[in-house]
């Protein structure tokens, strides 16, 4: 509240016969914001980057990001590992940041083998996933009858991948 700079007390805000009314406000197209820049690449969404599909001046992928590529490409058909264990095999970033590389750059590589830590497919790319799963034999457990979707989930006991012998096989 500040005071009342017009001192007329039949303007909006005016209380009671106060001279203190509510402080005003300033619309964001008055404050001179400038609108957020666009992303350099689609955000969210599978399916974008490959070395095919980069511009020539394009800038290179970053470091972390080449090492997170790099592993997703080692895990052998049939297997799968967690964002957190690709973290953990890479012993630098955590899930979160291993989801965001997948998300951004993980087209050219098998992004289905990389998934979350429950099993669950992924979310708009159920189908897809689904079917690169099936023709891999990639273990799934079929879904509860409780479940709405009826989506099968991932057996993790059986597909997930240690990063052990470098794909030459299943551990």
């Amino acid at each position: 509240m500040v005071a009342c700079r017009l001192g007329v007390r039949a303007h909006q805000g005016a209380r009671a016969g106060g001279t203190v009314c509510p402080k005003p406000r300033v619309r964001g197209r008055e404050t001179g914001r400038r609108e957020h820049p666009g992303l350099s690449v689609g955000w969210g969404r599978m399916g974008r980057v490959s070395e095919q599909s980069l511009p020539d001046d394009a800038p290179a992928l970053p470091e972390y990001a080449e090492r997170v590529l790099d592993v997703a490409e080692l895990i052998p058909p049939g297997r799968v590992m967690t964002y957190g264990d690709v973290a953990e095999w890479l012993q630098e970033g955590g899930p979160r940041q291993v989801g965001r590389v997948m998300s951004l750059y993980g087209g050219g590589v098998p992004w289905w083998r990389v998934v979350r830590a429950d099993g669950v497919l992924l979310a708009g790319h159920e189908r897809d996933a689904l079917a690169h799963y099936r023709a891999e034999g990639t273990p799934l457990r079929e879904a509860g009858p409780a479940t709405r979707a009826r989506m099968p989930r991932l057996d993790l006991r059986r597909a997930r991948w240690d990063g052990g012998e470098h794909a030459q096989g299943h551990t």
